[in-house]
């Protein structure tokens, strides 16, 4: 599957192989930083298992850290209209590995 972007006349051929195309599930995301980079770490945890690997590893500089969040945030507002708020519950968690000193979501 291939996807051309047009951004102030610069087209970018994106191109999404099969393997990737199946993506991979993620239910736990550890997130880190540096004073250069965000380091985004998606993990599987499956009950029971007391050890879970990192599926994916994505590396991030600090502005498209951000522009990431803002896409998050625009794309939830979005799937909120259609569907209804998505809550969290912070209190009730579940499993959560000890995180030393970074970020999860």
């Amino acid at each position: 599957m291939n996807q051309k972007e047009d951004n102030s006349n610069t087209q970018i051929e994106i191109e999404l192989t099969e393997d990737i195309a199946q993506g991979t599930y993620s239910n736990l995301a550890v997130i880190s930083h540096s004073s250069s980079e965000f380091v985004l770490d998606f993990i599987r945890v499956v009950p029971g298992i007391p050890k879970a690997k990192v599926k994916s590893r994505i590396i991030l500089t600090p502005d498209h850290a951000k522009r990431l969040l803002s896409a998050l945030q625009d794309n939830i507002d979005k799937f909120e209209k259609m569907n209804g708020t998505v809550s969290i519950n912070n209190e009730n968690l579940g499993f959560l590995p000890p995180l030393g000193g970074v970020g999860q979501a």
